[in-house]
Formats: structure tokens, sequence, C-alpha cells
């Protein structure tokens, strides 16, 4: 274990002994049937102070909870805890990217233990597939924990900024992980819903939109389990210069055996960074893969798995973080 991986173990050793209420971070707590503070989530973020510079712990109990939620730019240092993935589920139906069912727009922001759907086009749907945004988050310095995303097209939006995804379930279909982030997804399971595609269409996992070479964004993906059903493509290009890296994750046959598709930058191909690095499963054979694909040297693969990629400047070590 290097000594940047021991830190970092031990960095999150300590955020599960967290104690919200006595290390003095103000603690709230949600509950549908009336029993908390507050009967939907978005009335308790509506309580805490604009421009707070304290840590808020919202507490929400089990249930559904058919609301769309906020967390505007103005309301940092934000906790939100459910009691788990299946037992906390905020849903909301509504397609295009101006409505997801949640939004995380501020800086320093902790989510766990709860899942996100949008439903529009969910298995009882008669909707025509359409982009329907479970999770937008565009806030710097934000950390969710064992959190689940699903739709089937534009799931989770990873806008902006420094994202640690821990412990997380992801499902969709078509660019389903997408944006300009910089973003580890750690230990995370990845979903393809090729059963809502029409036959012999195949997905796509990611779309990252880095626009420049000299941008620090991208997507790494670092043992993390792929599978479903039918074929999807690693990802497609958002913007010119993507980025996206899958290192040590394990491949169900879901994966198309191109594993990459150039889409808009047809051409342009030597501009992206599409690499794959010791993954493994039946989806995992190099054979035919695109044959652009970048291979990255050693120190390239040990920065971009490090957390630093994601905190050079020390922001996950230093958060009171987590209440878990």
């Amino acid at each position: 274990m290097s000594p940047i991986h021991y830190f970092y173990t031990l960095s999150i050793v300590f955020l599960l002994s967290f104690d919200p209420i006595s290390a003095g971070c103000e603690t709230v707590t949600v509950d549908k049937s009336g029993r908390g503070d507050f009967s939907t989530i978005q009335s308790a973020i509506d309580s805490v102070p604009s421009n707070n510079v304290y840590w808020h712990c919202i507490n929400v109990k089990p249930g559904t909870y058919n609301e769309k939620v906020a967390i505007p730019y103005d309301k940092p240092f934000i906790i939100i805890k459910g009691s788990g993935q299946r037992k906390t589920i905020v849903v909301w139906n509504e397609p295009y990217l101006q409505a997801p069912t949640f939004s995380s727009l501020a800086d320093n922001i902790i989510v766990k233990s709860m899942s996100f759907v949008n439903s529009y086009n969910g298995p009882n749907s008669k909707n025509s597939r359409a982009p329907a945004v479970a999770a937008l988050v565009n806030g710097d310095k934000t950390f969710f924990h064992r959190c689940g995303f699903s739709s089937v097209q534009d799931t989770l939006w990873d806008a902006n900024g420094r994202h640690y995804f821990s412990q997380c379930y992801i499902e969709g279909a078509v660019d389903f992980i997408f944006g300009n982030g910089q973003s580890i997804y750690e230990d995370c399971a990845i979903r393809f819903l090729g059963e809502r595609l029409e036959p012999g269409l195949a997905g796509f996992i990611t779309a990252q939109g880095r626009d420049g070479p000299d941008e620090s964004n991208g997507f790494v993906f670092k043992n993390c389990n792929i599978f479903g059903r039918g074929k999807t493509f690693l990802g497609r290009p958002w913007r010119e210069f993507s980025r996206v890296f899958f290192y040590n994750c394990w491949f169900s046959n879901v994966i198309h055996p191109n594993g990459w598709n150039a889409w808009n930058s047809v051409g342009k191909e030597q501009h992206l960074t599409f690499a794959e690095h010791r993954n493994f499963g039946p989806g995992a054979n190099m054979a035919r893969r695109v044959k652009w694909l970048k291979k990255l040297n050693a120190r390239t693969v040990s920065k971009l798995t490090s957390l630093s990629f994601v905190d050079t400047d020390g922001w996950f070590q230093s958060m009171p973080v987590l209440y878990f």
C-alpha cells in the first residue's frame, strides 16, 4: 500500500466514525410521516442559512420522497444522509436537462446512503426516450457514498467541479454518466439497461466534455463493476478532448468489442484520451478495441488513479466529514 493510499484509508476510517452532533454539526431530521423536523428534503435545505460557513447535517428517514430537490449555489457545507440506498429514495418524473431530480450546485457537499431516480423513462413508462437527469452535480468538492442514480438517458450529469463517488450504483443506457466533471468513481456498480433500447442498438456509458488539452477534468473509474444487458460502448466524446479512464474494473460481456465510439470526433481521435488498464472479465478483451485507444504511461496511470487527482488541496481530508 502506497503512503498516499494509506493516508486516504485512514481518512475514510475517521470519516466513518464521525459523530456530527458531538462535532458541533447542526442536525435536523426529515421524515415524510411528519415525525421529524421537516417532512420534505427541500424544506430542510431551505432552512440552511445562505452563505453559511458551518456544516449542516440533514438526516433523512426511510421512504420514497416524490419531490425535486436542489441545493442552491449559496448553501455550501451541507451533509445529507439517507437511511440506505434502497430505503431512502427521491423520485421525480420530468424530462430534459433542466429538470433533474436532484441538483447540487454548491461547494462542499456530502451525500450518503440514498438514491435519486428520474422515472420519466422508467420500466412502466410509455414515454419516448429523452434526456431525464436523476442528478446534476455542479459544485466543487462533493462526495457521494453509497448513493444510487437511476434513469435511462443522461442519468448522472457530472457537470463541473471535483467529485468523488464511492460505492455508488449508477444505471442507464445512453450517455448516462456525462459532463465536464473531474471525478473518481471508485468501487461503483454500473449497470447498462440495454433492454430499454431498440433491439440491436448499442448504448454509451460515458460522454465526457473536456474542451481543451490543458483542462484537468475527466472521469476515472477505479475498481468498478460494469454489467447489464445488450451491448454498450464505454464512452463517446461530448467534447473534442474528452478524457475517460477505466482502471482495474470488471467488465461483463455487455461491453462492445470496439470499446469506444468517436462519434462527432471522427478524424480527430488523436485529441481523445480514452484508456483502459488492468481491467478483467469477458468484456475486457482488447483484441478488437479501436486503434486510437490511448496507452498511458505508468506515471499518468498513478496520477489519475490517486485521490489526489480530485484533491490536490486537501479538501477531502479536511471535511468534518462524514456523517457515516
